[in-house]
């Protein structure tokens, strides 16, 4: 079930993580998913791996996975959270009439102090922005 999307570097594992066959099944489910799953989503699909996943352990899965940096935690509006296995810099579309949410990549790899003006003195440590919009199946 491995992912062999464009642009998705493989982060390392870190040290402090240890990597059940649980998290292993939650991490493969979503790298091979393209269209930002959600708990409920990953659950189902990694119960055809894994019969006796409960959906709080695919719960506790993600959030490690995200805690370790291996998976973002995509958040629209007011609807449930979503999961990305690209962990380079990306922004997230999303259409507003069919829900579907994909990647959006930049470009120019041009330093976010170019794009917006930050206050004086800070220091960007993730980018969590959302495009909203219509795809071209509406």
């Amino acid at each position: 079930m491995k992912a062999n999307l464009p642009g998705h570097d493989e982060p390392a594992l870190p040290a402090d993580l240890r990597m059940t066959p649980q998290r292993a099944v939650v991490h493969e489910v979503v790298k091979a998913s393209h269209d930002h799953p959600t708990a409920t989503e990953v659950f189902m699909r990694a119960k055809e791996h894994v019969p006796a996943i409960s959906l709080a352990t695919v719960y506790n899965c993600l959030d490690t996975l995200v805690a370790h940096g291996l998976l973002k935690q995509v958040n629209l509006d007011r609807a449930s959270s979503r999961f990305c296995a690209n962990m380079n810099d990306h922004v997230h579309f999303h259409c507003d009439q069919c829900g579907a949410v994909a990647d959006a990549h930049p470009i120019n790899n041009l330093p976010i102090s170019t794009l917006w003006k930050l206050p004086e003195g800070s220091r960007v440590t993730r980018l969590d922005i959302a495009i909203r919009g219509f795809c071209l199946s509406a």
